[in-house]
């Protein structure tokens, strides 16, 4: 049993490789809820698919723990944390309401995993031809949805101005973008002490992401003699065998 657990978890067959694909979009699906639901009135209907999440997730991360031959190592990622924390706020609400949005770190861990990536890249040309953009695309997202679930799960229910994702998304970006109209604040020592990290670090890390996404630091360019692929944008010589390489820029001929 635990054989079959561990190949369609990090096994190469066309079974764990669906199966991995299942996980994005049950990753992918639960972060969408998430979202959507902030804008309703929690009902007996979704604490009922809160808890049905939870059960779901909570199996994924028992089956995790089980095929794992480090377990401790396990307990020091992020990740392991982030599903511990959202498994308490979809099964306990009352603990933890709004911060399932957590779940979107195992998205990125799954998405950066290689053996993911190695099936992207063979499923996908357009993956391929654009993978350094659109994983960089990939983390500026999760970065904003991270930022802006904190925000919302510390500030619903005791600020009147964060009511949905929607208000607590456009502090966020309006705070990153440096703009700060003021029409909306953070309230309390911790609200402040929040604006306070996301203006530091928040800022740093969010121009970080877009210059990466509009001006990658990697380009495309096969090196004819070893054949490596990724190149610094002014490269001149490859890294890894030395030859002489030819990047076009826009003012190539």
């Amino acid at each position: 049993m635990l054989s079959r657990i561990r190949d369609l978890y990090d096994g190469h067959s066309d079974a764990a490789h669906r199966f991995r694909y299942g996980l994005l979009a049950f990753d992918v699906a639960t972060t969408l809820y998430v979202v959507a639901t902030s804008f309703f009135t929690h009902t007996l209907t979704i604490e009922i698919i809160d808890m049905v999440l939870g059960a779901v997730i909570l199996a994924d991360f028992i089956a995790r723990l089980a095929i794992e031959t480090k377990r401790r190592r396990l307990f020091l990622r992020l990740t392991t944390w982030a599903d511990i924390v959202a498994i308490a706020s979809f099964l306990a609400p009352i603990a933890g309401e709004g911060l399932g949005f957590l779940r979107i770190l195992r998205t990125l861990r799954l998405l950066h995993s290689y053996q993911l990536l190695k099936r992207l890249r063979a499923d996908f040309a357009y993956f391929r031809s654009h993978e350094e953009v659109l994983l960089a695309s990939l983390n500026l997202m999760v970065f904003l949805f991270v930022t802006t679930g904190l925000i919302y799960a510390l500030q619903y229910g005791k600020n009147d101005d964060i009511r949905n994702y929607a208000d607590a998304f456009y502090f966020t970006v309006t705070t990153l973008t440096t703009t700060g109209f003021g029409d909306i604040t953070l309230e309390g020592t911790g609200g402040r002490l929040l604006s306070v990290g996301v203006m530091i670090i928040g800022v740093t890390l969010f121009l970080r992401l877009a210059q990466v996404l509009f001006r990658p630091t990697k380009v495309r360019q096969e090196c004819q003699t070893c054949g490596l692929m990724l190149h610094d944008a002014d490269a001149v010589h490859c890294k890894h065998c030395g030859a002489t390489i030819r990047i076009r820029t826009d003012g190539s001929s």
